[in-house]
Protein backbone atom coordinates (compact mmCIF):
# COMPACT_ATOMS: atom_id res chain seq x y z
CA UNK A 1 0.00 0.00 0.00
CA UNK A 2 1.49 3.35 -1.10
CA UNK A 3 -0.72 5.66 0.95
CA UNK A 4 0.04 7.36 4.28
CA UNK A 5 -0.02 5.50 7.59
CA UNK A 6 -2.60 7.93 9.00
CA UNK A 7 -5.00 10.14 7.07
CA UNK A 8 -7.07 12.83 8.79
CA UNK A 9 -10.24 13.64 6.83
CA UNK A 10 -12.06 16.90 7.53
CA UNK A 11 -15.27 17.35 5.51
CA UNK A 12 -15.98 21.09 5.38
CA UNK A 13 -18.80 23.32 4.20
CA UNK A 14 -18.23 27.06 4.66
CA UNK A 15 -15.72 26.67 7.50
CA UNK A 16 -13.31 29.47 6.51
CA UNK A 17 -13.39 30.89 10.03
CA UNK A 18 -12.42 27.62 11.71
CA UNK A 19 -10.49 25.41 9.30
CA UNK A 20 -7.00 26.90 9.75
CA UNK A 21 -7.11 26.33 13.51
CA UNK A 22 -8.56 22.82 13.09
CA UNK A 23 -5.81 21.82 10.64
CA UNK A 24 -3.18 23.24 13.01
CA UNK A 25 -4.66 21.32 15.95
CA UNK A 26 -4.58 18.00 14.10
CA UNK A 27 -1.10 18.73 12.74
CA UNK A 28 0.08 19.23 16.33
CA UNK A 29 -1.67 16.07 17.59
CA UNK A 30 -0.63 13.89 14.64
CA UNK A 31 2.54 15.39 13.14
CA UNK A 32 3.16 12.49 10.74
CA UNK A 33 -0.40 12.27 9.38
CA UNK A 34 -1.62 13.55 6.03
CA UNK A 35 -4.46 16.00 6.60
CA UNK A 36 -7.15 16.15 3.92
CA UNK A 37 -9.78 18.85 3.78
CA UNK A 38 -12.74 18.00 1.57
CA UNK A 39 -14.29 21.27 0.49
CA UNK A 40 -17.93 20.27 0.25
CA UNK A 41 -19.39 22.92 -2.10
CA UNK A 42 -18.30 25.83 0.12
CA UNK A 43 -19.25 29.35 -0.92
CA UNK A 44 -16.50 31.04 1.12
CA UNK A 45 -12.72 30.75 1.29
CA UNK A 46 -12.56 27.40 3.09
CA UNK A 47 -10.39 25.73 0.44
CA UNK A 48 -7.87 28.58 0.29
CA UNK A 49 -7.65 28.81 4.09
CA UNK A 50 -7.10 25.06 4.40
CA UNK A 51 -4.42 25.12 1.73
CA UNK A 52 -2.58 27.96 3.48
CA UNK A 53 -2.74 25.93 6.70
CA UNK A 54 -0.93 23.07 4.97
CA UNK A 55 -3.80 20.67 4.32
CA UNK A 56 -4.27 18.64 1.17
CA UNK A 57 -7.43 20.12 -0.32
CA UNK A 58 -9.86 18.03 -2.34
CA UNK A 59 -13.29 19.03 -3.60
CA UNK A 60 -16.64 17.25 -3.55
CA UNK A 61 -19.21 19.39 -5.41
CA UNK A 62 -22.25 17.50 -4.13
CA UNK A 63 -23.24 19.08 -0.79
CA UNK A 64 -23.70 16.80 2.21
CA UNK A 65 -21.26 15.30 4.69
CA UNK A 66 -22.02 11.78 3.50
CA UNK A 67 -21.02 12.69 -0.05
CA UNK A 68 -17.73 14.20 1.14
CA UNK A 69 -16.81 11.24 3.37
CA UNK A 70 -17.75 8.69 0.71
CA UNK A 71 -15.55 10.50 -1.81
CA UNK A 72 -12.67 10.62 0.67
CA UNK A 73 -12.95 6.91 1.40
CA UNK A 74 -12.77 6.17 -2.32
CA UNK A 75 -9.83 8.50 -3.01
CA UNK A 76 -7.54 7.99 -0.02
CA UNK A 77 -5.58 4.84 0.72
CA UNK A 78 -4.18 4.76 4.25
CA UNK A 79 -3.70 2.35 7.14
CA UNK A 80 -5.78 4.39 9.59
CA UNK A 81 -8.37 7.08 8.95
CA UNK A 82 -9.34 9.83 11.39
CA UNK A 83 -12.70 11.50 10.63
CA UNK A 84 -13.73 14.77 12.28
CA UNK A 85 -15.82 17.81 11.42
CA UNK A 86 -13.99 20.92 10.30
CA UNK A 87 -15.73 23.31 12.69
CA UNK A 88 -13.42 22.80 15.65
CA UNK A 89 -15.89 21.05 17.95
CA UNK A 90 -13.88 17.82 18.22
CA UNK A 91 -10.75 17.59 20.34
CA UNK A 92 -7.76 16.89 18.08
CA UNK A 93 -5.63 16.04 21.11
CA UNK A 94 -7.78 12.92 21.67
CA UNK A 95 -6.82 11.43 18.29
CA UNK A 96 -3.55 9.74 19.42
CA UNK A 97 -5.37 7.90 22.24
CA UNK A 98 -8.09 6.77 19.84
CA UNK A 99 -5.49 5.51 17.37
CA UNK A 100 -3.56 3.76 20.13
CA UNK A 101 -6.75 2.00 21.25
CA UNK A 102 -7.48 0.88 17.69
CA UNK A 103 -3.98 -0.52 17.27
CA UNK A 104 -3.66 -2.05 20.74
CA UNK A 105 -6.93 -3.97 20.59
CA UNK A 106 -6.87 -4.60 16.82
CA UNK A 107 -10.17 -2.79 16.33
CA UNK A 108 -11.75 -1.49 13.15
CA UNK A 109 -13.54 1.54 14.60
CA UNK A 110 -13.11 3.75 17.65
CA UNK A 111 -15.85 6.32 18.26
CA UNK A 112 -15.28 9.52 20.19
CA UNK A 113 -18.14 9.85 22.69
CA UNK A 114 -18.86 13.56 23.05
CA UNK A 115 -18.47 14.97 26.56
CA UNK A 116 -19.55 18.60 26.79
CA UNK A 117 -19.72 21.10 29.62
CA UNK A 118 -21.94 23.81 28.15
CA UNK A 119 -25.17 24.09 26.18
CA UNK A 120 -23.34 26.28 23.66
CA UNK A 121 -21.25 23.28 22.65
CA UNK A 122 -24.08 20.75 22.42
CA UNK A 123 -27.62 22.08 22.20
CA UNK A 124 -30.20 20.37 24.45
CA UNK A 125 -32.32 19.36 21.45
CA UNK A 126 -29.34 17.63 19.85
CA UNK A 127 -28.44 15.92 23.14
CA UNK A 128 -31.97 14.56 23.47
CA UNK A 129 -32.08 13.47 19.83
CA UNK A 130 -28.74 11.69 20.08
CA UNK A 131 -29.79 9.84 23.22
CA UNK A 132 -33.06 8.85 21.58
CA UNK A 133 -31.43 7.62 18.38
CA UNK A 134 -28.69 5.82 20.30
CA UNK A 135 -31.28 4.06 22.45
CA UNK A 136 -33.38 3.04 19.44
CA UNK A 137 -30.30 1.82 17.58
CA UNK A 138 -29.09 -0.22 20.56
CA UNK A 139 -32.49 -1.89 20.83
CA UNK A 140 -32.94 -2.61 17.13
CA UNK A 141 -29.40 -3.65 16.25
CA UNK A 142 -28.38 -5.17 19.60
CA UNK A 143 -25.28 -2.99 20.08
CA UNK A 144 -23.84 -0.96 22.96
CA UNK A 145 -23.19 2.46 21.41
CA UNK A 146 -23.42 5.42 23.76
CA UNK A 147 -23.06 8.07 21.02
CA UNK A 148 -24.38 6.75 17.73
CA UNK A 149 -24.15 10.12 15.95
CA UNK A 150 -20.62 11.17 16.88
CA UNK A 151 -18.70 12.49 13.88
CA UNK A 152 -15.33 11.77 15.49
CA UNK A 153 -14.10 8.33 14.49
CA UNK A 154 -10.89 6.43 13.89
CA UNK A 155 -11.26 3.69 11.29
CA UNK A 156 -9.09 0.92 9.92
CA UNK A 157 -8.43 0.49 6.22
CA UNK A 158 -10.32 -2.80 6.40
CA UNK A 159 -13.42 -0.95 7.61
CA UNK A 160 -13.20 1.87 5.08
CA UNK A 161 -12.59 -0.25 2.00
CA UNK A 162 -15.44 -2.66 2.84
CA UNK A 163 -17.93 0.12 3.63
CA UNK A 164 -20.51 0.62 0.82
CA UNK A 165 -21.86 4.00 1.90
CA UNK A 166 -24.82 5.60 0.15
CA UNK A 167 -25.46 8.38 2.64
CA UNK A 168 -25.61 11.97 1.44
CA UNK A 169 -25.71 13.82 4.76
CA UNK A 170 -25.26 13.36 8.48
CA UNK A 171 -26.80 9.89 8.36
CA UNK A 172 -23.31 8.65 7.39
CA UNK A 173 -22.67 7.90 11.08
CA UNK A 174 -25.73 5.63 11.21
CA UNK A 175 -24.42 3.77 8.15
CA UNK A 176 -21.03 3.24 9.82
CA UNK A 177 -22.65 1.87 12.96
CA UNK A 178 -24.96 -0.40 10.98
CA UNK A 179 -22.05 -1.67 8.89
CA UNK A 180 -20.14 -2.56 12.06
CA UNK A 181 -23.19 -4.24 13.61
CA UNK A 182 -23.99 -6.23 10.48
CA UNK A 183 -20.47 -7.64 10.12
CA UNK A 184 -19.84 -7.93 13.87
CA UNK A 185 -16.79 -5.71 13.47
CA UNK A 186 -14.76 -5.02 16.63
CA UNK A 187 -15.38 -1.44 17.82
CA UNK A 188 -14.85 0.65 20.94
CA UNK A 189 -15.81 4.06 22.29
CA UNK A 190 -13.62 6.63 24.06
CA UNK A 191 -14.87 9.73 25.83
CA UNK A 192 -13.58 12.91 24.18
CA UNK A 193 -14.13 16.61 24.96
CA UNK A 194 -16.68 18.35 22.76
CA UNK A 195 -16.49 22.11 22.58
CA UNK A 196 -18.22 25.06 21.03
CA UNK A 197 -17.56 25.83 17.39
CA UNK A 198 -14.74 28.14 16.50
CA UNK A 199 -15.80 31.78 16.28
CA UNK A 200 -17.57 32.40 12.98
CA UNK A 201 -18.46 28.73 12.38
CA UNK A 202 -22.12 27.74 12.25
CA UNK A 203 -23.91 24.42 12.68
CA UNK A 204 -24.97 22.71 9.44
CA UNK A 205 -27.26 20.27 11.26
CA UNK A 206 -31.02 20.80 11.02
CA UNK A 207 -32.60 19.11 14.04
CA UNK A 208 -35.88 18.17 12.38
CA UNK A 209 -34.79 17.58 8.79
CA UNK A 210 -31.62 15.65 9.56
CA UNK A 211 -33.29 13.87 12.48
CA UNK A 212 -36.02 12.58 10.17
CA UNK A 213 -33.41 11.54 7.62
CA UNK A 214 -31.38 9.68 10.25
CA UNK A 215 -34.46 7.88 11.58
CA UNK A 216 -35.52 6.94 8.05
CA UNK A 217 -32.05 5.57 7.30
CA UNK A 218 -32.04 3.59 10.54
CA UNK A 219 -35.30 1.84 9.71
CA UNK A 220 -34.16 1.28 6.14
CA UNK A 221 -31.18 -0.65 7.48
CA UNK A 222 -33.44 -2.57 9.81
CA UNK A 223 -35.72 -3.53 6.89
CA UNK A 224 -32.75 -4.58 4.73
CA UNK A 225 -30.74 -6.45 7.34
CA UNK A 226 -33.41 -7.80 9.71
CA UNK A 227 -36.39 -8.37 7.40
CA UNK A 228 -37.72 -11.31 9.41
CA UNK A 229 -38.14 -8.98 12.38
CA UNK A 230 -39.77 -6.15 10.39
CA UNK A 231 -42.10 -8.28 8.28
CA UNK A 232 -42.79 -10.53 11.25
CA UNK A 233 -44.15 -7.52 13.13
CA UNK A 234 -46.27 -6.59 10.11
CA UNK A 235 -47.51 -10.18 9.93
CA UNK A 236 -48.42 -10.24 13.61
CA UNK A 237 -50.22 -6.92 13.22
CA UNK A 238 -52.15 -8.15 10.18
CA UNK A 239 -53.17 -11.46 11.70
CA UNK A 240 -54.07 -9.75 14.98
CA UNK A 241 -56.32 -7.17 13.31
CA UNK A 242 -57.94 -9.87 11.17
CA UNK A 243 -58.63 -11.97 14.27
CA UNK A 244 -60.23 -9.04 16.09
CA UNK A 245 -62.48 -8.36 13.09
CA UNK A 246 -63.48 -11.95 12.40
CA UNK A 247 -64.28 -13.10 15.96
CA UNK A 248 -67.64 -11.26 16.17
CA UNK A 249 -68.58 -12.62 12.72
CA UNK A 250 -67.82 -16.18 13.82
CA UNK A 251 -69.70 -15.73 17.09
CA UNK A 252 -72.72 -14.40 15.21
CA UNK A 253 -72.56 -17.31 12.76
CA UNK A 254 -72.41 -19.88 15.59
CA UNK A 255 -75.32 -18.20 17.36
CA UNK A 256 -77.64 -17.61 14.36
CA UNK A 257 -76.18 -19.55 11.46
CA UNK A 258 -76.04 -16.28 9.50
CA UNK A 259 -73.23 -13.95 8.36
CA UNK A 260 -74.91 -10.52 8.38
CA UNK A 261 -71.59 -8.63 8.25
CA UNK A 262 -70.23 -10.18 5.10
CA UNK A 263 -68.08 -7.13 4.13
CA UNK A 264 -66.31 -7.37 7.51
CA UNK A 265 -65.53 -11.02 6.81
CA UNK A 266 -64.05 -10.11 3.42
CA UNK A 267 -61.90 -7.35 4.93
CA UNK A 268 -60.72 -9.59 7.77
CA UNK A 269 -59.79 -12.34 5.30
CA UNK A 270 -57.86 -9.91 3.12
CA UNK A 271 -55.96 -8.47 6.10
CA UNK A 272 -55.23 -11.94 7.46
CA UNK A 273 -53.88 -13.11 4.10
CA UNK A 274 -51.75 -9.98 3.93
CA UNK A 275 -50.33 -10.79 7.36
CA UNK A 276 -49.50 -14.35 6.31
CA UNK A 277 -47.89 -12.99 3.13
CA UNK A 278 -45.76 -10.67 5.27
CA UNK A 279 -44.45 -13.69 7.21
CA UNK A 280 -43.53 -15.38 3.92
CA UNK A 281 -41.86 -12.25 2.51
CA UNK A 282 -39.88 -11.83 5.72
CA UNK A 283 -38.59 -15.41 5.51
CA UNK A 284 -37.54 -15.00 1.87
CA UNK A 285 -35.86 -11.63 2.41
CA UNK A 286 -34.12 -12.93 5.53
CA UNK A 287 -32.38 -15.60 3.47
CA UNK A 288 -31.36 -12.92 0.98
CA UNK A 289 -30.10 -10.66 3.77
CA UNK A 290 -28.01 -13.49 5.19
CA UNK A 291 -26.39 -14.03 1.80
CA UNK A 292 -25.73 -10.29 1.50
CA UNK A 293 -24.16 -10.17 4.97
CA UNK A 294 -21.95 -13.18 4.23
CA UNK A 295 -20.78 -11.58 0.97
CA UNK A 296 -19.90 -8.34 2.76
CA UNK A 297 -18.14 -10.29 5.50
CA UNK A 298 -15.98 -12.11 2.94
CA UNK A 299 -15.07 -8.79 1.29
CA UNK A 300 -14.12 -7.45 4.72
CA UNK A 301 -12.00 -10.50 5.56
CA UNK A 302 -10.03 -10.22 2.32
CA UNK A 303 -8.47 -7.00 3.63
CA UNK A 304 -5.59 -6.91 6.10
CA UNK A 305 -6.41 -6.17 9.75
CA UNK A 306 -5.31 -2.86 11.31
CA UNK A 307 -1.68 -2.61 12.46
CA UNK A 308 -1.20 -4.08 15.92
CA UNK A 309 0.93 -2.69 18.71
Amino acid sequence: MAGPAIAVILPCLDEEAAISAVVADFRKALPTADIYVYDNASTDGTAAAASRAGAIVRREPRPGKGNAVTRAFADIDAEIYVIADGDGTYDAASAPAMIERLRRDTLDMVVGVRMHSSAAAYRPGHVFGNRLFSSVFRSLFRTDYADILSGYRVLSRRFVKSFPSRARGFEIEIEMAAHAALLRIPVAEIETPYGARKEGAASKLSTLRDGARILRRMFRFLRLHRPRFVYGLLGILGVGVATILVIPVIVEFIRTGLVPRFPTLIVATAIGLGGLAAFAVGAILDAQAQHFAETKRLAYLRLAPPPHE
